[in-house]
């Protein structure tokens, strides 16, 4: 079975299409590898570790898609949180790349070498 870790970088504060685009793109993907029955891993970086909080609400636009796949969310970048802030109850921080001056950031060596192959959004 292939495993698949999908990263989200894109900006919900930059309010532009191209990064509601990219969200609903990697949540679509999610959703597709989801139903094929794959293991697939959603992970917030960056700046957008803004975005659980607005797809949480029901007016935004990709929020049912959200819904679909938020059990496959991993978590969100302890480092970023720390950086760009955001709420985030109910998410687990991910910080096993212990990068000097954060409490941490995902490892994506580690998803690499655990066999899964890594989009970035």
């Amino acid at each position: 079975m292939s495993k698949t870790a999908i990263i989200i970088l894109s900006d919900p504060k930059a309010g532009s299409e191209e990064a509601l685009g990219r969200v609903f793109n990697a949540l679509a993907s999610a959703y597709e590898f989801k139903h094929a029955g794959e293991d697939v891993k959603i992970i917030f970086q960056g700046a957008g570790i803004r975005w659980p909080e607005e797809l949480e609400k029901p007016e935004n636009p990709v929020n049912g898609l959200y819904n679909e796949v938020k059990d496959h969310v991993h978590g969100l970048s302890q480092g970023c949180v720390a950086v760009f802030g955001t709420e985030i109850s109910g998410y687990d921080l991910l910080n096993d790349n212990k990068v000097p001056g954060t409490p941490g950031l995902p490892s994506l060596l580690n998803l690499r070498n655990e066999g899964y192959q890594i989009l970035i959004f």
